[in-house]
């Protein structure tokens, strides 16, 4: 009986497939994964959200960046493309490149279907590992929920929910304050 190989892939390969690739892919311990494209709720609240932390961040010596930026988590390999992220201070580039980020301090994920399980538990066991990362926003596509995972500075994590439009979400890492009914603008659930 054949047995099918699993090809192994290095990072420096996946990086320059990733150049020419017309579609974006993550890579995690040798294997490549096809991102899958997003709903117009996943897009809408992508870009609500990114737009939400440049207004709050303007004259603040912070990035927002949206999903082409690519991230690399150094101490497991994951290299990603999170919805959003938030740099404040130096932004540190993959060595020799100028895609690849490796200190977000505020990461966002918007949760659709396919995604949710993985963002909610494994994405974030990874990203976790980010020393500079101080807050994880998860934002759902198919209802109006928003999970905010903060760390303390004991390292613990906690965890904040929220279900109503009028709340108000307090970045603490960030110093400021986005409203759901923002991350939900023209979003109409059926």
């Amino acid at each position: 009986m054949a047995v099918a190989r699993k090809m192994w892939t290095t990072p420096e390969e996946y990086l320059a497939m990733e150049e020419k690739a017309d579609h974006k892919s993550e890579y995690f311990q040798g294997e490549i994964f096809a991102l899958a494209g997003g709903s117009s709720n996943h897009n809408l609240i992508t870009g609500n959200t990114y737009t939400a932390l440049r207004l709050v961040l303007k004259g603040k010596p912070c990035r927002v960046y949206i999903s082409d930026m690519r991230l690399l988590v150094k101490r497991n390999g994951l290299y990603t493309y999170p919805d959003v992220m938030v740099v404040c201070g130096q932004v540190e580039f993959l060595e020799g490149r100028n895609d690849t980020i490796t200190n977000p301090i505020v990461i966002v994920e918007v949760l659709s279907p396919s995604t949710y399980n993985y963002d909610r538990v494994k994405k974030f066991a990874l990203y976790k590992q980010l020393d500079s990362l101080r807050e994880y926003l998860l934002v759902d596509s198919e209802q109006v929920h928003v999970t905010l995972l903060r760390r303390l500075e004991s390292g613990l994590w906690t965890i904040e929910m929220y279900d109503d439009r009028e709340a108000i979400v307090r970045l603490e890492s960030l110093g400021c304050e986005i409203s759901v009914a923002a991350m939900y603008e023209q979003i109409e659930f059926a």
